[in-house]
């Protein structure tokens, strides 16, 4: 966003945009080497995450447009520094 000078809705986009090619590979190497079996060992954990993300999606999709980059951007500031002082204090 700072850096090439889009708005915030534009950077989002972007962001899933390059972020998709990354999980693609990802997703495959680590299918081929049987590293997924972890997910079925902690079924209830995975399906948990699983759904909050795609609820995420969802709620995200829906409320693309409502808010301002007024809004948005401190609210993403918010997040961004609860995320970075849990990750601090994470033992």
């Amino acid at each position: 966003m700072l850096l090439f000078a889009v708005d915030i809705k534009t950077a989002g986009s972007l962001s899933l945009l390059v972020s998709l090619p990354t999980m693609l590979v990802g997703f495959a190497r680590y299918s081929r080497d049987g590293s997924f079996a972890v997910l079925g060992a902690n079924l209830r954990f995975t399906m948990i995450m699983a759904a909050g993300s795609i609820a995420g999606a969802v709620l995200g999709g829906l409320l693309l447009g409502v808010f301002s980059e007024l809004v948005l951007i401190p609210a993403l500031a918010v997040i961004l520094l609860v995320s970075a002082v849990k990750l601090a204090r994470h033992d």
